[in-house]
């Protein structure tokens, strides 16, 4: 449909059957049958259709554009955190930039066709003289979180008694109707998030608006062909379960679209430095890949660890509000040392344990061991593949020599880079091993390269690590019983 501008736009529905606004073969065009035109146009035309969305392109949009072709209702069946929410939003797009209706009314009736008996009965009286006005896309969208406490009412509406009495209406006059969020989204998309939390009777008006067009509210049955396309997000088990959705509901959604977490790494770390807010103050910041490969890595594993309950998921947000806190401790650390840029260290992930923990839907099992020691050990295996990916263990072996013959450092959590630097420095072989990493030139970064050097021997195990971030190897089989008791007392905790 070819936009005019706002000088030129008809502002009666005289004005608009004289213009070119609107050609005659979309008079009647439905929601459905918009939607299916733009998203055409969109394809031959070769533009993206769902930008912000990362690792869907060859499984979940090709889904939903087939159901958009098809002109069905869809239902996005997935866990938390798969981008359902966005991708309803995101709809919008394949909407017209704007359509006209009749001015005022509740339900953004057609001027060619309305709906409601208001609109009828004042066209009726005012013929092409009816004034009409303009909505955006943006206004043709309505969402709803599906609760148990909502009504009929709410969703499709109820009789107002107080409009009934000032205008002398018989209560099962249309004319008595407050409309619902339903009726509100005519000609547009209604969404409802979590479909299976609906009630029963609710579900049952839901399905007879899709099928029929009617409904009955307060014993009154009122026919309400909406002009509408229905979308819906759920948890796949719950929409799969008995009793949780009716069964002639679910069979009028024409497509069932699963989405799914990120496929690989890449496709994570993608996710999570587009969304992630990591845009400091005026700070230069620079995170080695590593850091990201590790945050990353602490969401794949949660997702297959058996203390983890698999049905609740483990969400995109976790890698995102990790790197977030990750990035923030990196920050403390530089405002605390006076430095100019922050560069943040695998130790670092340890602080961001709190962005972790209350992601997590523990199983029985992991209830009894704890949230806290779940991340730890979640963390402490995700930098354990990340440096088997990375780095091979043999260079390191004279590393892990150093160590046994004796050698101790310590890196605590706010030491300055140079400090840190002259620490590591004890260290002969490391900044060798670093250098196989290919970080940028600068102490900040060499000290994150070899404190994932450390940080990766202690989780394979080869070195030990204290709570206050002492590298060390621990020689219990040739120390003497006193000695051993003096060395546990001065290392009380080790991870």
């Amino acid at each position: 449909m070819a936009r005019v501008t706002r000088a030129k736009k008809p502002m009666t529905l005289g004005a608009l059957r004289r213009s070119d606004f609107i050609e005659a073969r979309y008079a009647q065009r439905t929601v459905k049958d918009e939607m299916r035109g733009n998203l055409l146009r969109m394809l031959k035309a070769g533009k993206p259709l769902f930008p912000r969305i990362v690792g869907y392109d060859e499984t979940v949009v090709p889904q939903i554009v087939n159901a958009i072709l098809s002109r069905h209702h869809m239902v996005l069946l997935g866990l938390r955190g798969q981008a359902k929410s966005r991708i309803l939003r995101g709809l919008t797009v394949f909407l017209d930039e704007e359509i006209p209706t009749i001015e005022g009314c509740e339900i953004h009736d057609n001027p060619y066709a309305p709906l409601c008996a208001a609109c009828r009965e004042k066209l009726a009286a005012m013929g092409d003289d009816i004034p009409i006005t303009f909505i955006p896309r943006d206004h043709r969208y309505v969402e709803k979180l599906a609760t148990p406490d909502v009504t009929v009412a709410d969703l499709i509406g109820d009789i107002d008694p107080i409009r009934a009495a000032r205008s002398g209406f018989d209560l099962s006059s249309p004319l008595t109707i407050h409309f619902g969020l339903l009726p509100r989204a005519n000609r547009g998309i209604f969404a409802m998030n979590e479909l299976p939390d609906l009630a029963a009777k609710v579900q049952v008006a839901l399905f007879n608006i899709m099928q029929e067009g009617d409904v009955q509210i307060k014993g009154y049955p009122v026919r309400l062909p909406l002009d509408v396309c229905l979308v819906f997000a759920a948890n796949p088990e719950d929409y799969t379960a008995r009793g949780k959705i009716i069964t002639p509901l679910r069979d009028r959604i024409g497509s069932e679209i699963r989405t799914h977490y990120p496929l690989t790494i890449e496709e994570g770390m993608a996710i999570t430095t587009q969304e992630a807010w990591l845009n400091r103050n005026e700070d230069e910041l620079y995170i080695p890949p590593f850091v990201f490969e590790i945050v990353e890595r602490i969401a794949f594993l949660a997702r297959g660890s058996k203390y983890i309950d698999k049905r609740s998921g483990v969400s995109q947000r976790l890698s995102i509000t990790c790197m977030e806190n990750v990035v923030s401790n990196a920050e403390r650390r530089t405002v605390l040392n006076r430095e100019k840029r922050v560069v943040p260290r695998p130790a670092d992930i340890y602080a961001a344990l709190p962005a972790i923990t209350g992601k997590l839907e523990l199983e029985y099992e992991g209830e009894l061991r704890g949230a806290d020691t779940i991340a730890r050990g979640l963390v402490r295996e995700a930098i354990g593949e990340t440096f088997a990916s990375r780095l091979s263990l043999a260079d390191c072996l004279p590393i892990v020599e150093w160590f046994n013959q004796g050698g101790e450092i310590q890196i605590t959590d706010t030491m300055a880079s140079q400090e840190a630097l002259r620490t590591l420095h004890k260290i002969p072989p490391l900044e060798m091993v670093a250098k196989h990493l290919k970080l940028k030139d600068q102490p900040d970064a060499l000290v994150s390269g070899c404190n994932f050097i450390l940080e990766g021997l202690h989780a394979l195990q080869k070195i030990n690590r204290s709570e206050e971030r002492g590298y060390f190897v621990e020689h219990r089989a040739t120390e003497t019983p006193s000695a051993e008791r003096e060395a546990g007392q001065q290392r009380r905790h080790y991870n």
